[in-house]
C-alpha cells in the first residue's frame, strides 16, 4: 500500500532512526519540506532537498511541467520498501524546536548539535521531555527559529528584581510551570530561573512586538541552516504556536500527464502567421493598408479581421501563468478525445471514453443545453510537485524547496506520480458566454472579484469570473453526492476546473478524479458512474441538495461568508468539501450562480422545475 519511511533524525555528529510509516502523498504535503510535525513523542522539521540521498530518490519524468518550472528535476522522497540496508537513510527530519521541557519535573533544556552521546528523551528524573510550543517566524515568513528562553526570561521587568539577574549563568535552573495565582490561560504558563528568580509569562511573549522589545533578532537562517556571516534579517520576529496552520503553507503545483495539443486558437495563430501577406499587415504598423490586408487574409481563413490585426500587433499570447498553461493544454487534449464519442481503444496514461448529452435519453433538455458531453477517464496520471512553502501569512514570500541552488546545477523538487481515474464534463461555451453577459450575473460576481484585488494574497486565486464561480460550486455540489456512490472518501476526490474566457482558447468544464500512488486510484467505483444513466440522476440530485441548504435563509442570502468574505452563498452545510480537494481551499463559490435567486439567474436555473414538474426520477 506504501512504503516504511525510515525518518532519520538529524544532529550534527550523528544520524538516528527510527520506523514511522507514511504515505508518498504526504512527502508533498502536509509533511513536506518545510513542514513541522509530530513524530512518536518528536516535534520534527524537514530540511530542503540540498539533504537528501538521490540514491534513495528516483527521479520522476513529466516534461510538460519540467518545461513550465524551468530547468529542474522531479525526484521522489528517498524511500524504500522491504527491510533497509544498513546505508540507507531513508527520509530525513532535523528535530526542532531544540527546547524542551520535562512534563514531571518541569525543568526546560536545549539540545544543541555540540551535545554528544545519543539523544534522550527522558529527563534525568524519568519524565518525558516535551517540545516548547512556541517557536519565531520572522515578518517576511522566510525564516523560522527556537525562541531563546533563557534570554527571554532574564530581558523581563519584574518589580523587586535586582539587577544582578543579567549576570545570571544558571542555565539549568529554567523551569516551564503553571501557576494558577497569576490568572488563566498563558498568564498562568511562566518560564522560571531557579538561579536569580526570575520569572516571565507567555502572555508577554505574543504581544506586539514582543521579541523585538527584548532584543531578540532574526537569524536569517531555517532551522536546519547553519548561521553565517550576512545571514541577519531585518525583519521582525513573532511567537507562533508550533502545530498553528499558518506555520506552513505549502506552494503545490500539479499537471496530468497528457500528450500535449496545442489551443485550436494557436493553429489558427500560426497560419495567420505563415500567411503570405501577414509582413506586409505588420510593416504597416496599424496603417490603413494593415486593416484592408487583414481582412484579405481572415477572408481566406475564414477568421475575423480584428484576430489578424491582434496576432500582428503582438497579442494573443496568454499570461504569464504556469498552472493555467499547463491547463490550456490539459482543456485541448479533452476536447480531442471528445470529439469521437464512444470507448477509446487507445493505450497509455490518458485513455477517455466519451459520450454527447444532446439527444440521450434521460437528459432534461433544460441541461442538455448547457451540458454538452461527458468523459469516462478511465486511466490517468497526474505528477505534483512541491515548489516551495510559505509562513506566517499567505501573502509572505516563498521559499523554495532546494535552498542550495547556486547556478552550477537544476534545482530538485519533490514530487510524486499518482494514478487514477475520473468524470470529465463539458459545458456549452455559446450559452455560458450569453449568460455571464448579464448585469446582473456580472454584478454577482464582481463582488467575488473586487474581494480578490482587495485582498494581498488572493491574486494567486483564479479570477472570479461568472463561469469560474458557477463551475467551481458545481463540481463542489458533484463531489459531494459522489462520495455517497463512489466508493471513495469526499477527501480522495479531487477537482480541476477549466473556466477561462480570457485564455487562447476559451474553456467551461470540470474534471472530478482521484488519484493515488496505490491501487485505490484505480478502483474503477468513480469511472463507472459517468456513465449516462447514472451521472445524470447523481447531478441532479446534487442540484437537489444544494436547492436548500440546513443554514437557510442565512446562506442564501448571504454575500459575505468564507475567509477573507471570498464566498457568497456556500457554507459547509451546502457546499463546502475537504480543503485539499479544492484547488482553492473552499473559495470563490456561490449557489446563487448555479441554482439563482436574489434576481441572479443561475448557469442551471430552470432544470430542478423542469425535473420535477415532468416526474423525472433523481437518485
Amino acid at each position: 500500500m506504501w512504503p516504511w519511511m525510515y525518518v532519520s533524525l538529524l544532529r550534527r555528529e550523528a544520524v538516528e532512526r527510527i520506523k514511522h510509516d507514511l504515505r508518498l502523498s504526504e512527502t508533498v504535503s502536509p509533511f513536506g519540506v518545510g513542514s513541522i510535525v509530530d513524530v512518536r513523542g518528536e516535534s520534527l522539521i524537514a530540511p530542503d532537498t540540498s539533504w537528501w540521498d538521490k540514491r534513495f530518490a528516483p527521479e520522476i519524468h513529466c516534461e510538460r511541467l519540467v518545461e513550465r518550472l524551468g530547468p529542474s528535476v522531479l525526484r521522489e522522497a528517498p524511500t524504500h520498501s522491504g527491510r533497509a540496508g544498513k546505508d540507507t537513510l531513508g527520509l530525513l527530519y532535523w528535530r526542532f524546536p531544540s527546547w524542551r521541557f520535562c512534563e514531571r519535573c518541569s525543568r526546560l533544556s536545549q539540545q544543541t548539535g555540540r551535545n554528544k552521546g545519543k539523544w534522550a528523551n527522558k529527563c534525568s528524573c524519568e519524565g518525558s521531555l516535551v517540545p516548547m510550543r512556541y517557536v519565531a517566524v520572522c515578518e517576511k515568513g522566510s525564516h523560522l527559529q527556537d525562541v531563546p528562553w533563557f534570554m527571554w526570561t532574564h530581558r523581563g521587568h519584574d518589580v523587586g528584581v535586582t539587577e544582578s539577574v543579567r549576570f545570571c549563568r544558571a542555565y539549568k535552573e529554567l523551569r516551564f510551570v503553571r501557576s494558577a495565582k497569576h490568572g488563566e490561560g498563558l498568564k498562568s504558563l511562566r518560564v522560571e530561573c531557579g538561579g536569580c528568580k526570575r520569572s516571565r509569562p507567555l502572555s508577554d511573549l505574543v504581544t506586539k512586538d514582543a521579541l523585538g522589545r527584548d532584543g531578540i533578532r532574526c537569524k536569517g537562517v531555517q532551522p536546519w541552516q547553519d548561521q553565517m556571516p550576512g545571514n541577519a534579517c531585518d525583519h521582525k520576529l513573532f511567537a507562533v504556536q508550533r502545530g498553528a496552520t499558518g506555520n506552513y503553507i505549502a506552494e503545490r503545483i500539479s499537471a496530468l500527464d497528457i500528450p500535449e495539443e496545442r489551443p485550436r486558437s494557436a493553429e489558427a495563430d500560426d497560419a495567420i502567421r505563415n500567411h503570405m501577406f501577414f509582413e506586409k499587415v505588420v510593416a504597416d504598423n496599424g496603417g490603413p493598408q494593415s486593416e484592408m490586408i487583414a481582412g484579405w487574409i481572415a477572408g481566406e481563413l475564414g477568421i475575423t479581421t480584428e484576430q489578424v490585426l491582434s496576432v500582428a500587433a503582438g497579442g494573443s499570447e496568454p499570461a504569464d501563468d504556469i498552472l493555467l498553461d499547463l491547463k490550456d493544454g490539459e482543456w485541448a487534449a479533452f476536447l480531442r478525445k471528445l470529439e469521437k464519442p464512444g470507448r477509446d481503444r487507445s493505450e497509455g496514461d490518458f485513455v477517455v471514453d466519451s459520450w454527447s448529452v444532446d439527444g440521450h435519453q434521460g437528459v432534461p433538455s433544460t441541461l442538455a443545453a448547457r451540458l454538452t458531453a461527458v468523459g469516462q477517464v478511465r486511466r490517468v496520471r497526474e505528477v505534483r510537485a512541491l515548489k516551495g512553502f510559505r509562513r506566517y501569512s499567505a501573502d509572505a514570500e516563498m521559499i523554495s524547496a532546494d535552498l542550495s541552488i547556486d547556478g552550477k546545477r537544476r534545482p530538485v523538487f519533490p514530487a510524486i506520480e499518482m494514478y487514477g481515474e475520473g468524470i470529465f464534463l463539458q459545458f456549452d461555451e455559446e450559452f455560458l458566454t450569453e449568460w455571464e453577459n448579464r448585469p446582473e450575473v456580472q454584478a454577482r460576481a464582481g463582488i467575488l472579484v473586487s474581494r480578490r484585488n482587495e485582498t494581498p494574497w488572493a491574486h494567486r486565486l483564479d479570477v472570479p469570473e461568472p463561469r469560474y464561480v458557477a463551475l467551481h460550486t458545481i463540481a463542489h455540489l458533484l463531489i459531494r453526492r459522489l462520495a455517497y456512490a463512489s466508493g471513495y472518501s469526499s477527501a480522495s476526490l479531487q477537482e480541476r476546473i477549466y473556466a477561462h474566457s480570457d485564455r487562447p482558447d476559451s474553456t467551461a468544464g470540470i474534471l472530478i478524479y482521484t488519484a493515488a500512488g496505490d491501487a485505490q486510484g484505480t478502483l474503477g467505483g468513480l469511472v463507472r458512474l459517468g456513465d449516462p444513466d447514472k451521472l445524470v440522476p447523481l447531478l441532479l440530485a446534487a442540484l437537489d441538495d444544494a436547492d436548500v441548504c440546513s443554514n437557510d435563509p442565512v446562506c442564501i442570502e448571504s454575500d459575505r461568508q468564507g475567509t477573507s468574505s471570498l464566498n457568497l452563498s456556500a457554507c459547509h452545510g451546502c457546499s463546502l468539501v475537504s480543503e485539499t480537494s479544492c484547488e482553492t481551499a473552499n473559495r470563490l463559490l456561490d449557489r446563487q450562480l448555479v441554482l439563482g435567486g436574489s434576481h441572479v439567474p443561475g448557469l442551471l436555473d430552470g432544470v430542478l422545475e423542469e425535473v420535477r414538474s415532468s416526474g423525472l426520477e433523481k437518485e
